[in-house]
């Protein structure tokens, strides 16, 4: 029994010395590795400031999100909308039917019109028309013999102006003439006012 306890420790004994062998040896071999795992670590101290500069932008997945208590807004009712139409006053559904120098004219009270030049006025001067061949209303139509009686147009200047040109040409052929004339007729622009006086006068009523 003691020869086979003293060979078991003699194994032990060379076992445990055969490790610590091995050990020495792995620890020279990395120390004859160090020299060459330098330039790794170079480059990993060269890279070191692209990681520090990355390291400096905040990650979504890092940054917790900030709390930010609002105050609860009082219910605010809409409010109303107020309808303001300017709404012109309506006027009455009338027409006339006016003679100024040798043309008709048919006209609206609230519109213009442009006639031939009126002599004597003046912008902003009133005018009253009295040559009214026709008044038409929405019921009722008064027809003149030739003018109606006591019938008016009541009109206001607004403007002294000119048509627009109109080129007059002449020519012969083999005798060298030629005229290139242009000419603007003078004219007037007037705004209606009003119809009136018409009221007395015979009407003939639509059925």
């Amino acid at each position: 029994m003691a020869s086979m306890s003293l060979s078991f420790c003699s194994s032990l004994t060379t076992t445990l010395s055969h490790k610590q062998t091995t050990l020495s040896l792995c620890k020279t071999n990395l120390s004859f590795l160090s020299p060459n795992l330098s330039p790794f670590s170079h480059r990993l101290t060269f890279s070191s400031p692209r990681l520090s500069a990355s390291s400096l932008v905040p990650r979504f997945s890092e940054t917790e999100p900030t709390l930010v208590e609002t105050e609860p807004k009082p219910d605010v009712e809409p409010s109303q909308a107020v309808e303001t139409t300017n709404e012109e006053p309506k006027r009455e559904e009338i027409f006339a039917v006016v003679m100024i120098g040798s043309r008709q004219y048919i006209v609206f009270p609230g519109r213009f019109i442009y006639t031939q030049r009126l002599k004597g006025a003046d912008v902003n001067d009133k005018v009253i028309l009295n040559k009214v061949l026709l008044v038409g209303t929405k019921m009722s139509t008064y027809i003149g013999k030739p003018v109606v009686p006591n019938a008016a147009v009541h009109a206001v200047v607004e403007e002294q102006g000119l048509d627009d040109k109109v080129v007059v040409f002449k020519y012969k052929r083999k005798k060298k003439y030629r005229r290139n004339i242009g000419h603007r007729q003078p004219n007037t622009r007037i705004r209606i006012t009003g119809i009136t006086g018409y009221q007395d006068s015979p009407a003939v009523t639509l059925s």
